[in-house]
């Protein structure tokens, strides 16, 4: 292993025992609260299955707390985040230690996602309700966007290369900041990470590293800051952990052989259906 990803698997190591202690502080003060039902677990298994797939965990999510009505949408970011580190675990393990990216722009695009996430977090976390409403919905159309131009064949299909250089070595790692900061306001890394790169020439394998080891630094450090405000909902988000880690794992063993433009299909048209929802609801007059 290069002295790279040894760096790497630490800052990552570092950042989950930071998580782990802010979830035991928290779980102290949470004490005597409802627990996960057995929907939120199923709903982290279902959601975190699709995400070590490459679909994205965090608009499906988002899309069946809306039509659930909980938690409410201004605890959604703070759910998501905390609650879907334990699939990003997973996922970092066994793509960054399986496929050979060149280990500078894996570290450098990690990184900077990781110091987006860490300020993006601070900001997201007091965003008004409305805020929080606009942004999710707008970017759940863009999520069903991305999903149906995949199925159609619009999206580029990437290069052969597993490394950039010069200006597109900085132009990925810069973006990679801006969707790390995003990732705290509950959209997804996954789609427009591996979009930007493949543009940029990367092999498609080439994303899955990065992306995975974005998500796996980005969420601990995002949650430190939802953990500290308190804005996420207790039940659900233990709920996506626990359902979580046992999604990837049923993922890892059939990815090869499941066919995704189906499962593409359906996300499209309830994610769509619910930014349609959050939009509307966010220009409905409140009933006092």
């Amino acid at each position: 292993m290069s002295l790279a990803k040894v760096l790497l698997f630490g800052a990552l190591a570092a950042a989950n025992i930071l998580y782990f202690a802010a979830w035991a502080k928290s779980a102290r003060r949470h004490k005597g609260a409802p627990g996960p039902t057995i929907v939120d677990v199923l709903i982290g298994l279902v959601t975190d299955f699709f995400d070590a797939l490459g679909i994205g965990s965090y608009a499906p999510t988002t899309a069946i707390y809306t039509f659930r009505g909980r938690p409410s949408e201004e605890l959604i970011p703070g759910t998501l985040n905390i609650g879907h580190n334990a699939a990003s675990i997973a996922e970092c393990l066994i793509y960054v230690a399986a496929v050979p990216v060149d280990p500078v722009l894996l570290v450098a695009s990690i990184g900077t996602a990781g110091a987006g996430a860490w300020l993006g977090a601070g900001v997201v976390a007091r965003l008004p309700r409305p805020a929080i409403q606009r942004v999710m919905g707008v970017a759940l159309v863009i999520a069903g966007a991305v999903f149906a131009a995949t199925n159609l064949g619009w999206l580029p299909s990437g290069g052969t290369t597993m490394a950039l250089a010069g200006w597109k070595f900085w132009l990925a790692v810069s973006v990679n900041f801006c969707l790390g900061a995003l990732m705290s306001a509950g959209i997804g890394l996954y789609a427009p990470c591996m979009i930007m790169l493949a543009l940029l020439g990367l092999n498609p394998l080439g994303a899955f590293p990065i992306m995975m080891g974005a998500c796996g630094l980005v969420l601990p450090l995002a949650s430190l800051r939802f953990f500290e405000t308190g804005r996420f909902a207790w039940g659900p988000a233990m709920g996506l952990f626990i359902g979580g880690g046992f999604g990837v794992l049923l993922a890892a063993c059939v990815v090869k052989s499941l066919k995704l433009v189906a499962l593409r299909w359906l996300v499209v048209g309830v994610v769509l259906y619910a930014a349609g929802s959050l939009l509307a609801a966010r220009r409905a007059p409140r009933v006092s």
